[in-house]
């Protein structure tokens, strides 16, 4: 992901684009808001793939003009007929000029991320501009090609990564913070995480962005499913249009490096006892002692220096799993490089899953927190097995799809993520 001219030139460059984006019309709302002064930070949802039902429901109850409303509507029609009364009621402003959109995000640990939101160009499939490094589920795509093609509209950015080393594109990103300027949008969200955002109008900064962008390519950090959609609906308009072209945040890990959380997963029905007895022919299942769950997750990520590791938990029982047969591995994933199969997701997803008799689509995700998985598997009519995995290191993720291989889904759960409803993207 360093510069290079891997990128390419012309329809293969990484480039980023100015847009006049959509935006929620901040303290002007009053005036279509019954209930009181407009909350910004109510309106803000986060990514549509991490919000269950009880979340909609109190996020759209507090506000009735949550974002949600666009991203997990009851039918693709009915979010498209909410956009176009928001947009015509002033509930969504598009801005007068195309901009760059500098981001930054800081979290109550005093994380701060900066990127650039804007208009993804598509480049041709060949072209090694952006690079995914999970593999995707048809259904997913086609659920939000299906809401973009009703809409007309890119509701949500996509999350890249690309090492900038501090170019062009960085600076414009971190410039506005560092001189102060007033941001067009600053909220805090219930997760404590401080949102702001500028608009770069400047055509002189938006080419100096260009020409640094273009000799680079991006990793998609989170929103695989929508590039994915990007791409399906830009095939169906092979016309030249707004379908070239899809939301994005690109952010330089050089800069701002992220935070890589694991996705845990819960299965319903199985006993952690049992999972660590179907596991033994494959790999040691050592007990662990009861006790703080975060000493238990502290031994987790010191062992997965030493290889693929996970733990198999319930109320009653936790298992360290680890020490996986190299044989058997490379038997279930012989098309696989080594630094692959050394992933705990390819462990769980090449010999775990199918010895517990569990497919990959019948289990829940459970996003960073292992306490909230451990609590999932026990809760509901049938109890089951947490199972916890170590985050993953960047380095790892940018080595592995160096070789032009997809990590398993949902490997890495990339952040913080940009919020939606800060910049929407209209295809009209």
């Amino acid at each position: 992901m360093r510069r290079s001219t891997a990128g390419g030139t012309g329809a293969g460059a990484l480039e980023l684009a100015p847009l006049r984006g959509l935006r929620y019309a901040g303290p002007d709302a009053r005036a279509f808001i019954d209930s009181g002064p407009f909350d910004l930070s109510l309106a803000l949802s986060p990514p549509y793939d991490q919000v269950d039902a009880e979340r909609y429901a109190q996020m759209t109850r507090v506000e009735p003009h949550n974002a949600a409303r666009l991203t997990l509507p009851p039918s693709y029609q009915g979010a498209a007929r909410t956009l176009r009364r928001w947009i015509d009621g002033g509930v969504l402003v598009r801005d007068r000029l195309p901009a760059l959109y500098p981001y930054e995000q800081t979290t109550p640990d005093g994380l701060r991320q900066r990127g650039l939101i804007g208009a993804l160009r598509l480049p041709p499939a060949d072209a090694p501009a952006v690079r995914p490094h999970e593999a995707t589920a048809e259904a997913p795509v086609l659920d939000r090609a299906r809401l973009m093609a009703a809409t007309r509209a890119n509701l949500e950015p996509i999350m890249l990564l690309y090492r900038g080393a501090g170019g062009a594109a960085s600076r414009a990103a971190e410039a506005p913070a560092e001189a102060g300027a007033e941001p067009l949008v600053e909220a805090a969200t219930s997760d404590g995480v401080l949102h702001r955002l500028w608009a770069v109008t400047d055509p002189a900064v938006h080419a100096g962005v260009a020409a640094d962008l273009a000799g680079r390519t991006a990793l998609i950090a989170d929103g695989h499913h929508r590039y994915a959609a990007y791409r399906r609906l830009r095939a169906d308009h092979p016309a030249p249009g707004p379908w070239d072209h899809g939301l994005a945040l690109l952010v330089d890990s050089d800069s701002s490096p992220p935070r890589l959380g694991a996705i845990h997963r819960v299965l319903r029905g199985l006993r952690a006892r049992e999972a660590a007895h179907a596991a033994e022919p494959l790999a040691r299942a050592d007990p662990l002692p009861p006790g703080p769950l975060e000493e238990a997750v502290r031994r987790l990520r010191a062992a997965a220096e030493r290889g693929p590791v996970l733990i198999a938990a319930d109320a009653e029982d936790r298992f360290l799993l680890h020490g996986f047969s190299a044989g058997a591995m490379e038997a279930a994933a012989p098309d696989r490089s080594a630094e692959w199969r050394a992933l705990p997701t390819a462990a769980l997803e090449r010999l775990l899953l199918p010895a517990w008799k569990a497919a990959e689509d019948d289990v829940e995700l459970v996003h960073d927190d292992p306490a909230a998985a451990l609590a999932a598997a026990g809760g509901g009519s049938r109890p089951g097995t947490a199972v916890l995995l170590p985050p993953m290191r960047l380095e790892d993720v940018y080595r592995v799809t160096a070789r032009g291989e997809l990590t398993p889904r949902k490997s890495t759960s990339f952040g913080p993520k940009p919020r939606t409803g800060l910049v929407l993207r209209s295809l009209d």
